[in-house]
């Protein structure tokens, strides 16, 4: 599965479980990025977050993909990064998204709004 096919993806899985505000930020013409692709969204609640990032990961599974590389902030749960390595989910309580500012931080990358 290419980057952009595993992105797709991630985007399904976090639809069912009615993400906001979700961003895919293609990183690939970057110089020294760790990873391919950002799919940023929000939640309303720390339950909400849990449910996306379960959601992601089986929607992956299901589509033959493994497990995530690494999986951090379940304990947290404002910010849950899910690590596909080429491909990197980020999770974020609405006010710690505007918080830790991706889409600024990352300004270079190619920016689409889903939905």
């Amino acid at each position: 599965m290419t980057a952009e096919e595993l992105s797709k993806v991630i985007i399904k899985g976090m639809e069912e479980k009615k993400a906001s505000d979700i961003v895919v930020m293609d990183l690939r013409n970057i110089k020294n990025t760790v990873t391919d692709f950002f799919v940023i969204c929000s939640g309303n609640s720390d339950t909400q977050l849990d449910a996306i990032a379960d959601a992601i990961e089986e929607e992956v599974i299901k589509n033959g993909q493994g497990n995530p590389w690494k999986s951090e902030g379940k304990s947290s749960r404002q910010w849950i990064l899910v690590d596909y390595v080429n491909v990197v989910a980020h999770i974020f309580l609405k006010d710690k998204r505007a918080f830790y500012g991706l889409e600024d931080l990352w300004g270079d990358a190619t920016i689409t709004r889903i939905g």
